[in-house]
């Protein structure tokens, strides 16, 4: 028998073929105050972070969390959002006042197509983000990217990529309960794949995702989050799915 909350995903899918028609949402770093208290499970704000594959995934998220009465801010951008790589440096001479200025509860760091470096360049970049975060009383979840099909850009990369799931684990093992990191295999399988249930799941450009896979992988991050926040329960997907996001700019290939 399925779960209850296979079938609110399952419902939150079907409900996603009727939002393509929505009105496109405005791009911005941040959504309004949840109509309602986060309650005393210690989840009162997200912050989000990662590069443009993330900017989509924030835009149901960004639904979903207020929708569950907690705030939320994406600060993942195009080209960047990244702690290590070719625009760390860059990044930092800001990161540590946006996150201190977001007051977030928890940092979700998806790590990025950017994460470039050696494995030692790569622990250390995730070492301070957690030394950054928690100055400001926050936790880190690392969640690993979803699995993409590189192209000249990325193919030198690729084994850089591959290791970095493994250097968020080592910083996350020696960070004393301040830092998790969270497997979105689970969501992506091991291999790229543009559809799922014959509907398409991620953007035919090999690296982003599609509404539909954003919407999956939102239901997996909440029950994620309940997970580590005993006492957090995640909105229904018939209370997000279909509130517009689906028609953003930034779903393309799909």
């Amino acid at each position: 028998m399925k779960t209850t909350r296979t079938i609110t995903l399952a419902l939150a899918a079907s409900l996603l073929l009727t939002a393509g028609c929505a009105e496109d949402e405005a791009d911005g770093p941040s959504t309004p105050e949840a109509p309602k208290t986060a309650g005393d499970h210690g989840l009162s704000k997200v912050l989000f972070l990662g590069d443009s594959v993330a900017a989509g995934q924030a835009k149901p998220l960004a639904a979903a969390l207020k929708a569950s009465g907690v705030g939320f801010r994406s600060e993942a951008a195009d080209g960047g959002g990244n702690v290590v790589g070719p625009f760390a440096d860059k990044g930092w001479k800001t990161l540590p006042d946006r996150i201190a200025s977001a007051k977030p509860s928890v940092v979700v760091y998806q790590l990025t197509t950017y994460d470039w470096g050696s494995a030692k360049e790569q622990q250390a970049g995730y070492r301070r983000l957690v030394t950054t975060a928690t100055a400001t009383g926050a936790k880190v979840l690392f969640v690993t990217m979803p699995p993409i099909r590189p192209d000249d850009f990325y193919r030198p990369h690729m084994a850089e990529l591959d290791r970095a799931p493994a250097a968020a684990r080592a910083v996350a093992a020696d960070s004393w309960g301040k830092a998790d990191v969270l497997d979105a295999a689970a969501v992506w399988g091991s291999t790229y794949r543009q559809t799922r249930d014959g509907k398409a799941d991620r953007s035919a450009d090999g690296i982003h995702t599609c509404p539909q896979g954003a919407a999956r992988f939102t239901g997996w991050l909440l029950d994620e989050l309940a997970k580590q926040y005993r006492g957090f329960a995640p909105a229904s997907g018939e209370d997000w799915a279909n509130t517009g996001w689906s028609a953003d700019k930034r779903f393309k290939g799909c």
